[in-house]
């Protein structure tokens, strides 16, 4: 089959043909159609995601949408034809979906939304997954709260802002000028972060009093903002990209509570990869409710050109998320 391989961080991925993997015990072997892609890819590629422990040589792509080839001894629920989605590789020692084939944990796939095309399913698994086990998992996001979105017109956000609706919330989210109609299409009050402080936000949408859920999908200074807008006492702030030095005191002060999101640990650990079904199933579950769409740039990118999609990725030019069309 052809795949492609990153053989040296730092350096481009080579178009290659390789063994066509077989599926083996609890494993589906998948045709792949649609592999998306993320930032984390371009920063795998780059050697600059430790924390993705990646052994090389590999093939990237977290997620995938494709069709059932075959199954390996002990897989139930699914058969060969059946269309399936999930964030099944990529980092560790799992191939990735940049490839015609992969075998990969049963455990991690569902039935892709059936409203939904293989490009747009393909956009969701791990924008889903996080955001998911930020909210529901976490937070337990439900009708009567008030949301915050940091950076609701991302990857990560904008699914994040679609979930917390169907749970209730009333939702607000950050973003920049040129992406407030976006945040505003999706359902949510938006907010120009470059343009309003904390504190007026905070005074403006909540009284003084904070926000219940505040869902950080920035990282940096932005995570800082968010311990100092959050409601005092019951308050819950998450943050997919918590990784830097941060004063607490702001968080403590309001006695309110944190929690980090860290995707990969069931990909990494083989830990909790059926809660990662489980939640591909209720996001199909979703999207067929017309509760759950991602955005996609329009551009179509293969096997062939998947060096132009990193680098719009890189660029920051990206509108919506990029899909790598692999059939």
């Amino acid at each position: 089959m052809r795949a492609l391989i990153l053989q040296e961080f730092g350096t481009p991925l080579i178009l290659s043909e390789i063994e066509k993997p077989t599926a083996g015990p609890g494993q589906v072997l998948v045709k792949v159609k649609a592999s998306g892609v993320n930032p984390l890819d371009t920063k795998i590629r780059a050697g600059a995601a430790a924390h993705a422990k990646i052994t090389l040589p590999a093939v990237l792509g977290m997620d995938l949408a494709g069709v059932v080839e075959e199954l390996g001894a002990g897989v139930t629920g699914l058969a060969p034809g059946d269309e399936v989605y999930g964030m099944t590789g990529g980092v560790g020692d799992l191939q990735g979906s940049l490839a015609e084939y992969a075998a990969v944990d049963a455990r991690l796939l569902a039935r892709k939304p059936t409203s939904l095309t293989m490009r747009e399913t393909a956009a969701l698994p791990l924008v889903v997954i996080t955001a998911w086990e930020g909210l529901v998992d976490r937070a337990r996001v439900h009708e009567g709260q008030k949301v915050l979105i940091h950076g609701g017109a991302g990857g990560i956000g904008h699914v994040a802002v679609q979930i917390a609706r169907a749970y209730g919330a009333e939702v607000f989210a950050t973003a920049s000028p040129s992406r407030l109609d976006v945040v505003q299409g999706l359902g949510a009050t938006p907010i120009d972060h470059t343009t309003t402080a904390v504190e007026e936000y905070v005074t403006r949408y909540t009284a003084g009093e904070g926000f219940d859920v505040i869902f950080d999908t920035v990282g940096g200074p932005v995570l800082d903002a968010s311990f100092a807008a959050v409601r005092t006492y019951t308050g819950h702030v998450l943050s997919a990209l918590g990784w830097g030095t941060h004063s607490i005191a702001p968080l403590s002060f309001r006695g309110a509570t944190y929690s980090g999101v860290f995707t990969l640990l069931p990909l990494l650990t083989g830990r909790g990869r059926e809660h990662h079904g489980e939640i591909m199933r209720e996001a199909a579950a979703l999207a067929d409710g017309g509760a759950l769409k991602p955005l996609i740039d329009h551009r179509s990118f293969t096997l062939d050109t998947v060096a132009d999609a990193y680098a719009i990725l890189e660029n920051g030019s990206a509108h919506g998320r990029i899909v790598i069309d692999v059939d």
